[in-house]
């Protein structure tokens, strides 16, 4: 039997003494320790205060934190805390500040809040290196980094709970074995995409038994493959410079991949049919390597297969019966691999896919013969950059669900069929650099869904009809380099006015696969990369942000910083160009140009444009005017000066004349600027803003006009006079 432990009053007393002095020092390490909501909200308002001295404009949700005691972070935007039942013992569990204007350093107290599990800083402009401080953060489950300016080494350790980790599209370097296999105890999804890492992938990932997903794309990584791959359920590692033979034996049975990109990389020999075990494969990218030999028949027992990218490869032209069997099958890449001659008749027969892009071959022949023309699902038809000539085909106009069409740098000769103005659903038609004549078709106006007319470097002739101002999606055409003339019709500025049915549309389309491999390259056709506001898309073009952008564009989602007419501050917009350099078009400019409010490019240089340029082009909110070499007369309108983000601005080689327009000063964004051969120009060209950083190149053949001396010290360079 037990004895009882029987303790006195005084004793009693005594031992509650003891015990509150006990719990009031767990109280106290507790507060020491940051571990309590106040302590919490003591970290986020020293965050708030680092926040705060370094971006002193355009600040984020994190300046409306509020000091007032009796308000609880929780209530704060971007917070978020753990669920309690006993007033006081909520915790900080979660930080998001993604997409809100921060720059500068990262936070370096972050483990001050000791119960924080959800991180994310994403889409800011963070730089620097991640401070050693986030490796105290124990308990992170959630870390999204991704869309910043961070670099330096990679170096994580004692993050091992983590589950979800994004650092993508940043300047990290080096090896990544520092980090990896060391928290990956609990990782269940790592993008490491876009960045600058180095070094070989071989063994980072063996013991990383949770992993799912994982995305190493677009970095610098070399060696081997990765041999564990097969057990995830996607895995990209396309866009870096890993070699060597993909074996077969990678591929389990029990292989999980739902999702597999190798492309653009170093790979050869074949590819192996044991790509088959994979029997949830969805997508299949291998493009863009050195692969040979047969395509394997195996492939057409994945029947969950929706895309095959087999473009850039050295595959042998025969292309398997099986593949016929993939009934889920809508996107299929058989481009770059120099076939030739007729298009495979197999082809013809692909009649539940929706995407076909055989661009960048040198077929000759076989539109009609292969019966590709008589797909009735085809979205997507990309024949462009190929050998084939003679007519454009007609019975295409008979392809119902057509939305892009492509068929630039081919041979084609002869007239563009009206029959083309039937496709009820156009959003591209693309038949630049071919060698088309004729007039453009006046029924090319009922294409209301049209985003991108392309009709560049052919030999067309006549005039624009005025029926293209029905073209009301139209945002971007392009006729530059063709034998036009006439004048420009009025009803040309209706195009583009309302671009949002078709956006709209764009948005509600359940297609999972937006881009292919051709649209990189026909982008820099047409998002002209040489001019701004479009060209600051190329500085960050990788074939994965070329998805990203693709998806953007046709959903009309703001990529394209501009300013209305008047302002400087820009913000992020869907704008269209107007491109119709080196024809002969003559006339005057119509006024209702000053209409076209969702234009940021004018070309009309290189034509035989005369009279005075109207003074409505100042409303417009242009980064680009270009109207060199034509007969334009009079005064330059002084309401130029109003378009205060106008970045290019040539006027030369007319027969402009009167005063220097003052307001000129105003257009402090000027980064080119040519207004030599106006020989009637007279005044002084100001040397404030922008005009003391130009040359004397600028200024040429204009003898009234007076020019600062110290631009004689710089160094002359001839104007490029062929640039269209």
């Amino acid at each position: 039997m037990k004895k009882k432990f029987i303790i006195s009053g005084d004793q009693a007393i005594s031992w509650r003494c003891f015990t509150l002095f006990i719990f009031s020092l767990m109280i106290s390490a507790n507060v020491v320790n940051g571990d309590s909501l106040e302590t919490d909200k003591e970290a986020l308002l020293n965050l708030k205060a680092v926040l705060e001295e370094h971006n002193r404009v355009n600040r984020g949700i994190y300046s409306e934190w509020n000091v007032d005691k009796s308000i609880s972070p929780c209530q704060w935007q971007g917070i978020s805390c753990s669920s309690s039942s006993v007033v006081g013992q909520q915790r900080v569990i979660g930080i998001n500040l993604s997409e809100n204007n921060i720059s500068g350093k990262i936070f370096h107290n972050f483990s001050a809040l000791t119960n924080l599990q959800h991180l994310d800083l994403s889409s800011n402009t963070i730089g620097g290196a991640v401070p050693d401080d986030l490796n105290q953060c124990k308990s992170l489950v959630y870390l999204n980094l991704s869309h910043n300016i961070l670099g330096g080494n990679l170096v994580f350790k004692g993050l091992n709970r983590l589950e979800k980790l994004d650092l993508s599209t940043n300047r990290f370097n080096g090896d990544i074995k520092v980090s990896f296999p060391g928290i990956c105890q609990n990782l269940i999804v790592a993008n490491l995409s876009t960045n600058n890492f180095t070094g070989e992938i071989d063994s980072c990932f063996d013991e990383c038994w949770n992993l799912m997903h994982l995305d190493l794309s677009s970095n610098n990584f070399s060696g081997s493959l990765w041999s564990g791959f097969s057990r995830l359920v996607g895995f990209s590692v396309s866009e870096n410079s890993i070699s060597g033979v993909v074996s077969g034996s990678m591929f389990a049975d029990n292989c999980s991949l739902h999702d597999l990109d190798l492309s653009e990389n170093k790979f050869h020999g074949e590819l192996p049919g044991e790509i088959s075990n994979c029997r949830d494969l969805v997508i299949l990218n291998v493009g863009g390597n050195n692969f040979t030999g047969p395509i394997p028949s195996e492939l057409g027992s994945i029947s969950s297969i929706a895309a095959l990218f087999l473009g850039d490869n050295r595959f042998s032209s025969s292309i398997p019966e099986s593949l016929l069997n993939l009934t889920n099958l809508e996107f299929l890449d058989v481009s770059k691999h120099s076939f030739g001659g007729e298009i495979q008749k197999i082809f013809g027969r692909f009649k539940q896919v929706k995407f076909l892009l055989l661009h960048g071959n040198a077929y000759t022949g076989g539109i009609d013969t292969s019966g590709i023309l008589k797909l009735q699902n085809i979205s997507r038809l990309d024949l462009s950059n190929n050998r084939f000539s003679g007519s454009l085909p007609v019975e295409i106009s008979q392809m119902p669900s057509l939305n892009f069409l492509m068929l630039s740098n081919n041979q084609f000769t002869g007239s563009i069929p009206p029959e083309y103005g039937n496709f009820s659903q156009l959003q591209t038609l693309d038949l630049s650099f071919n060698r088309l004549s004729g007039s453009i078709p006046p029924k090319l106006g009922k294409l209301n869904s049209l985003l991108w007319l392309m009709l560049a470097n052919n030999s067309l002739s006549g005039e624009i009809p005025s029926e293209i101002g029905n073209c009301t999606s139209l945002l971007w055409l392009n006729l530059a380099n063709n034998q036009l003339s006439g004048r420009i019709p009025p009803e040309l500025a209706k195009i583009g006015r309302s671009a949002t049915r078709t956006f709209e549309l764009n948005r509600l389309r359940n297609d999972t696969i937006i881009a292919g491999s051709g649209e990189c390259s026909a982008m820099m056709r047409w998002i002209p990369a040489d001019y701004p506001p479009f060209s600051f898309v190329y500085t960050i073009l990788t074939r994965k942000s070329c998805r990203s952008i693709w998806d953007r564009l046709l959903k009309g989602y703001g990529l394209f910083p501009v300013c209305t007419a008047g302002s400087t501050v820009r913000t992020l917009q869907i704008s269209g160009y107007l491109q119709l350099s080196g024809n002969q078009f003559s006339g005057s400019i119509p006024s209702d140009i000053g209409t076209m409010q969702n234009f940021s490019m004018l070309h009309l240089g290189f034509n035989d444009f005369s009279g005075e340029l109207p003074a409505q082009i100042g409303q417009l909110p242009l980064v680009v005017l270009n109207i060199t070499r034509n007969q334009f007369s009079g005064q330059i309108p002084a309401e130029i000066g109003n378009i205060k983000c106008l970045q290019n601005l040539d006027l030369s080689y007319n027969n402009f004349s009167g005063i220097f327009p003052t307001s000129f000063s105003n257009l402090t964004d000027l980064t080119k600027f040519n207004i030599s051969y106006n020989r009637y120009i007279s005044g002084v060209v100001p040397t404030t803003a922008q005009f003391g950083t130009f040359e004397k190149d600028s200024y040429l053949g204009n003898p009234l006009l007076d020019v600062p001396d110290f631009m004689d010290n710089k160094t002359d360079h001839l104007p490029n006079h062929n640039d269209r």
